[in-house]
């Protein structure tokens, strides 16, 4: 076969490719494309990511090296639609071209929704927006933490819209509100203040408010990540999300307490108007000091109503008064009788027991007891021999009883000897003892009575003997008056003037003299004849 002869100029497997690499990143240095991301498993253990841009009717393979990757704002998904942004370059070794991706959008504003709404189901899935998790907002904040921009209108409303209802301690915490470091630096800034002690230098807020001003869904997507969703959720305080106005929506906002349509509303709901609140207070003191005065004056009628209707003190004690005044006009009378009555009781009472009544009683009692006496031997000398008479023809009978007696009892015993055993005994005497026993106990408990009654009644006896004894009068410093035969001397008139009498006190007794000439002795009568005249009186 002959060789065909050319002047075609020969190149390397080499040349070829970096040929088409050069041609290919000259012509297309710097594009646009839009496709579907396919094969995206996350980075690869250098940091790159490598995956595949498709559509309908071709591929193309796609890498973002590893420093481009962490400046995405829009992380790369399986299946999302994005419009990337890169340069057009070749792979020699495989033969194929690719694209270097430095950015990520996704296309158009439904890929966006349709992301969101993918990761707004995942997290709902999850209970992150579960309204059990949510908490009640403290009513008066001390300390409220704002994260935002400190460089934004936001901040300046939230301040002067506090500052208008109830100057408030506000901490802010800057961040950046879009961008690719917007989402890290909110999580930061949640963790930061539920990270701060409640009594440290800085004091812990009660209340946070993130804050954002409207934009578009791109602008705002900072605020869908993941991670800010997942930090509001894990927060200790009360989060109040106000980011941008009242149509936009974030997913933080099915995540915190409260959302708020514009940043001066979450001020307004953070603290209450501070004017209400003091014309509130002062509305409910008023009408607790109406209803104090209105409750004292209803106790006032009441109190007055019920005194109405009582009576006087006056009127209460004066029947009491009266008898308390007629009572004592009447004792000092009652006691005056009731001592004469004790006197004169007393004096029957001492007239009957004086020493020669008392020996003239002894004598009469003596002189009976003497006569019972006589006749008690009388009377029994008389029934010995009454008996005598009666039982001498007996007692000539009684050897020829005794002898029959005697052999009806031997003839007794003979027939009772044999049942009269030990045993039969015993049972007997052991039931008259228990019969004996109880009899016994009757007759001390009778006897213990008895014996109580006569000392109770001894010692009632006593005590009224002690009562109506005249050594209890002469005890009150009282003396009885006696004269020489022991007669008690009463009045004045009994006691002559140089008589001798006897004092007897309580403790003792006292002879005196009654003071005084003795009495002339009468002249006997004159024994002449009785001429009818009469006699003088001297």
């Amino acid at each position: 076969m002959s060789q065909v002869l050319t002047n075609a100029a020969e190149f390397t497997v080499s040349e070829i490719a970096q040929a088409v690499k050069r041609t290919v990143e000259d012509e297309f240095g710097h594009v646009r494309v839009r496709g579907e991301i396919s094969g995206f498993r996350g980075q690869h253990s250098s940091g790159h990511c490598y995956f595949t841009l498709k559509d309908d009717a071709a591929s193309i393979d796609a890498v973002v090296w590893k420093g481009s990757y962490a400046r995405l704002a829009f992380k790369p998904e399986e299946g999302l639609e994005v419009i990337a942004t890169g340069r057009l370059t070749t792979f020699p070794r495989s033969s194929k071209y690719q694209i270097v991706i430095e950015n990520i959008e996704p296309a158009g504003a439904g890929a966006l929704m349709a992301l969101l709404e993918e990761r707004r189901k995942k997290l709902l899935a999850e209970g992150l927006f579960a309204r059990e998790r949510k908490r009640p907002l403290p009513y008066l904040p001390r300390v409220i933490g704002v994260v935002t921009s400190p460089t934004g209108a936001v901040i300046r409303d939230i301040l002067h819209r506090l500052d208008d209802r109830f100057p408030s301690h506000v901490l802010i915490w800057p961040v950046r509100v879009q961008g690719d470091t917007c989402a890290p630096e909110v999580v930061n800034a949640i963790e930061g203040f539920n990270a701060l002690l409640p009594d440290g230098a800085i004091p812990r807020p009660d209340l946070l408010i993130v804050a954002r001003g409207g934009g578009s869904i791109e602008d705002l997507w900072g605020f869908n990540e993941e991670a800010v969703v997942r930090a509001v959720a894990a927060s200790n305080i009360p989060i109040i999300s106000a980011v941008g106005h009242e149509t936009d929506t974030t997913l933080i906002d099915y995540a915190s307490d409260m959302r708020a349509p514009t940043p001066t509303a979450a001020a307004e709901a953070a603290v209450p108007v501070r004017a209400e609140l003091i014309a509130y207070v002062e509305d409910h003191g008023a009408r607790q000091r109406q209803a104090a005065r209105r409750s004292i004056a209803s106790l006032k009628d009441r109190l007055r109503a019920a005194g109405a209707g009582l009576p006087r003190p006056a009127d209460l004690v004066s029947t009491q008064r009266q008898s308390l005044d007629l009572a004592s006009s009447q004792l000092s009378g009652a006691l005056r009788h009731f001592v004469q009555a004790r006197r004169i009781a007393f004096s029957n009472l001492a007239s009957a027991m004086q020493p020669r009544l008392v020996r003239q009683r002894q004598a009469e009692l003596h002189e009976r007891l003497a006569n019972l006496s006589r006749r008690g031997q009388s009377g029994l000398v008389k029934s010995v021999e009454r008996a005598r008479l009666t039982f001498d023809p007996r007692s000539r009978q009684l050897p020829i009883a005794a002898a029959t007696s005697l052999e009806r009892k031997q003839g007794l015993l003979a027939r009772l000897l044999p049942r009269l055993t030990v045993q039969p005994l015993r049972a007997d005497l052991r039931h008259a003892w228990g019969q004996l026993g109880p009899l016994g106990q009757r007759l001390d408990q009778a006897g213990a009575q008895l014996a109580t009654g006569r000392r109770q009644q001894l010692a009632q006896l006593s005590k009224l003997l002690e009562t109506l004894s005249y050594r209890n009068v002469l005890a009150r410093g009282y003396a009885l008056v006696q004269d020489e035969a022991g007669k008690v001397v009463s009045s004045q008139a009994a006691a002559r003037p140089g008589e001798a009498l006897k004092l007897t006190f309580a403790d003792g007794e006292v002879g005196v003299t009654v003071a005084g000439a003795p009495a002339a002795r009468r002249k006997p009568a004159r024994s002449g004849p009785d001429d009818g005249s009469q006699e003088s009186l001297f």
